[in-house]
């Protein structure tokens, strides 16, 4: 049985088609998406609807996004965030412009029933950025943190690849878990096109609102799946660039 790990989407739902038809879904796999399923190309909403649509014919694990809250936001509160709209929410007010009353209910409902984390069987984490606490994101004094968080990332890149979990100086977050699954932070900021393993935690962006491709990663195997750069399936848009 596989478990499948896929990174941030941001509306590209092309690319997530794309990348799911090249790992050829299993009736007995798990997919675990790491959020972010909005903002950024033209089919947010869309994305949306497809994920409703296969979670019912998949075992799927949806993990919240920062974006996916503020659509949320904008949804069921009327939130217009002038921060939000610059990053790429303008392209998801508009997807959502198409959708009827009941569609957008339907919608809510998914985004309210996302998981803030998930920890499999192999103590393995799954969340959208990161965590603080050093026991944990149960621990988290601000809930929200483990979908805003970039410290996590930030401290990886910067360990020592030397230092190992025996050493006094290891970062004892990263002695909690067997392996970590982020997105939030895309890996070509540092160079890269494919998921990233830095000490034990595994970043599944890549880049996807930007210049990158939509990601799968099989957390056993580490093989992994890539759709096209998500920029070229949408020729006539800027996307997050």
């Amino acid at each position: 049985m596989r478990q499948l790990v896929i990174g941030d989407i941001h509306g590209g739902l092309r690319g997530l088609q794309q990348v799911l038809d090249r790992c050829d879904p299993k009736a007995e796999d798990t997919f675990i998406f790491v959020g972010d399923y909005v903002d950024g190309w033209s089919e947010s909403a869309e994305t949306v609807s497809f994920l409703i649509s296969f979670s019912e014919r998949h075992n799927c694990v949806f993990i919240r996004g920062n974006h996916d809250e503020l659509v949320y936001k904008f949804l069921k509160e009327g939130d217009h965030n002038p921060v939000w709209l610059q990053h790429g929410g303008e392209s998801s007010k508009a997807s959502y412009a198409k959708l009827s009353e009941a569609e957008k209910e339907k919608h809510i409902l998914f985004y309210e029933n996302l998981k803030n984390f998930h920890v499999d069987d192999a103590n393995r984490l799954y969340l959208h950025a990161g965590f603080t606490n050093l026991h944990g994101p149960h621990y988290e004094y601000y809930p929200n943190m483990v979908y805003w968080d970039r410290t996590l990332w930030e401290m990886v890149c910067a360990l020592d690849p030397n230092l190992t979990p025996d050493d006094e100086a290891y970062p004892k977050r990263l002695k909690l878990y067997k392996e970590v699954y982020i997105g939030h932070t895309p890996v070509t900021r540092i160079g890269e096109t494919k998921p990233v393993k830095k000490a034990t935690v595994w970043n599944v962006d890549t880049g996807a609102a930007f210049k990158g491709p939509v990601s799968i990663l099989e957390v056993n195997s580490k093989e992994c799946w890539q759709s096209d750069p998500v920029w070229t399936l949408y020729p006539n848009e800027n996307g997050r660039n």
